[in-house]
């Protein structure tokens, strides 16, 4: 069986957990932050409810590898997304409303259970998948930053 792997990203954003939570769950403003060889696509209506289902496909020549993902713990200021595909595992996103701002983690938690991808990933994405986790931090922290700011 695949080991279990954790990816784990936090950060402080000036803006309110409800403004961060929407930069999460409105695919528009997740398509301003979500790195730009990533999309989202709704499987039917766009929904972050529990059941809510979407498609993350990377935008790889040729293979353009996918994950189903659905919705799987929601409540406010937690969307917790269960994928398949070529990964297994779970992607949540919390905030956690400070007396100035929210503080936003992202666990990234997940299997590859074919050997091939699983050695294909250590030894060419892995590296590149953390950095990007905090450049897409970044990214979204402005989105949200922006929004506050924008009202």
């Amino acid at each position: 069986m695949a080991a279990i792997q954790i990816f784990e990203q936090s950060i402080q954003i000036n803006a309110s957990a409800t403004t961060v939570e929407r930069c999460i769950t409105d695919l528009t403003l997740m398509h301003r932050w979500l790195n730009p060889a990533l999309r989202c696509y709704p499987v039917g209506d766009w929904n972050t409810d529990i059941g809510g289902k979407s498609r993350f496909a990377i935008a790889i020549p040729i293979i353009q590898p996918t994950l189903n993902s659905t919705v799987v713990e929601r409540e406010p200021g937690l969307v917790v997304w269960e994928f398949q595909g070529f990964f297994q595992g779970r992607d949540r996103w919390e905030c956690q409303p400070q007396e100035k701002g929210t503080y936003l983690t992202n666990r990234f938690e997940f299997t590859i259970p074919n050997p091939i991808v699983s050695w294909g990933f250590k030894t060419f994405a892995e590296q590149l998948t953390k950095k990007d986790m905090q450049s897409q931090l970044q990214r979204l922290k402005r989105v949200a930053e922006q929004v506050q700011i924008l009202g």
